[in-house]
């Protein structure tokens, strides 16, 4: 983790663009709260083959307006030169300067010979690079679990080693329930002489008939004996939900502890438990929470 020590922790949000105008107010609300602990920046995803273009644009510089730093989510399967280089100068006209580039998956119904003109994110990453210089900090995925497609672990880094050699700043890791992942994935990059700044991943969890749902399709592990208590709540919402909170921050302290460089908390347009999580920690702002300040 020596190379993770050096950088001062920063601490960021991610949320995704609302469906409906009724998510909208939410997200806008939702984000009023998350903002008074001064993230670095708030990313918004950006849907399979670009299937949440538009509404990820618009969350973007509804954000950004609003006095915060935006960072959009790009993925470049099933895209063009052209398209990126659209959305780049609109970004960069608009005073963005930090982008989350990724591969991203191809939409429902794609087939492989739709992908575009990129195949893997190292290129996207060499692309923005090639025709923005050094505008954008440029954020890339990791994998402490390693990624479902990768053929071996080994394979998995080289990837990753991939991206940060074609002009990476720095990455932010799928989210793990495990630090032991984290902290031996650091120490495994450090190896390739790695040692931009690793962003840990936190989900928290709230319910979890839907996040053993959306992590059994993304390949994090829920450790059992988690996943048997959390099992044994069943529709007992509160239950999960401060059991999370518990387990959630304790692993983030050892994180922290350990010399990670901050944190970067997948929302899901909710801000009580990210907050919750972040008042237990005590980080810069806390005693904002909950407040009219």
């Amino acid at each position: 983790m020596k190379s993770q020590k050096k950088y001062q922790p920063t601490y960021s949000f991610e949320v995704f663009p609302p469906k409906t105008e009724q998510g909208a107010e939410k997200l806008h609300n939702v984000c009023d709260q998350l903002m008074k602990v001064n993230p670095l920046y708030i990313s918004v995803t950006y849907g399979a083959g670009g299937t949440t273009r538009d509404r990820t644009i618009g969350t973007v510089l509804e954000i950004h307006k609003s006095g915060i730093n935006a960072a959009p989510h790009l993925s470049c399967i099933g895209s063009s030169k052209e398209e990126i280089l659209g959305l780049l100068e609109l970004y960069k006209e608009s005073g963005i300067d930090r982008i989350v580039a990724l591969r991203g998956d191809l939409p429902s119904g794609m087939g492989a010979g739709e992908s575009g003109d990129f195949r893997y994110a190292n290129e996207l990453v060499e692309f923005i690079r090639s025709t923005t210089g050094d505008h954008f900090c440029l954020e890339v995925a990791a994998y402490p679990e390693f990624h479902p497609q990768a053929t071996d672990s080994q394979a998995d880094l080289k990837n990753f080693k991939r991206k940060i050699d074609a002009g990476a700043n720095g990455a932010i890791t799928q989210y793990f329930f495990n630090a032991d992942a984290y902290l031996h994935f650091v120490d495994d990059c450090e190896k390739l002489g790695i040692d931009t700044p690793i962003m840990p991943g936190i989900m928290p969890i709230t319910n979890f008939t839907q996040l053993a749902r959306f992590s059994d399709g993304c390949g994090t592990e829920i450790p059992r004996w988690l996943r048997k208590r959390l099992e044994d709540y069943g529709d007992d919402l509160d239950s999960i939900r401060s059991l999370g909170l518990d387990v959630i921050s304790a692993m983030c302290q050892r994180l922290l502890d350990e010399g990670a460089p901050g944190l970067h908390f997948y929302s899901m347009n909710q801000a009580e438990p990210v907050l919750g999580i972040w008042k237990n920690l005590g980080l810069p702002g806390a005693e904002l929470i909950g407040s009219g300040a």
